[in-house]
């Protein structure tokens, strides 16, 4: 299992264009500028309390988008047939299994 912090960064990279201007502004702020949830507070004016419940909520969301796309899950699946896929070319494989690894990465598609 991945970090959480990874994860969100994760999602919100697939999903941001699915979330509202104030949802990726605090999002962006808090989990790529490193702001504290009372710096975004202070720079919107609203409460810390306000910040954090907006977070909590959009972090819900982008694991709701991910429960229903799966782009985080099939991107994951993608990245181990790719490595499986440079293992057997520096080995020199066989074709029949590159073949087999291009059609399990076809499927995901």
């Amino acid at each position: 299992m991945i970090d959480k912090t990874v994860r969100i960064n994760y999602l919100y990279d697939f999903y941001q264009d699915l979330l509202t201007d104030k949802q990726n502004q605090y999002m962006s702020m808090y989990y790529l500028d490193d702001w504290s949830l009372g710096e975004i507070a202070e720079h919107f004016e609203v409460s810390r309390q306000a910040v954090y419940d907006n977070i909590k909520r959009t972090e819900s969301l982008l694991e709701e988008y991910e429960e229903k796309l799966k782009l985080l899950h099939r991107y994951g699946h993608r990245q181990k047939l790719y490595e499986q896929l440079k293992q057997v070319i520096q080995e020199s494989g066989s074709p029949e299994m590159m073949i087999e690894i291009v059609r399990k990465l076809e499927k995901l598609e």
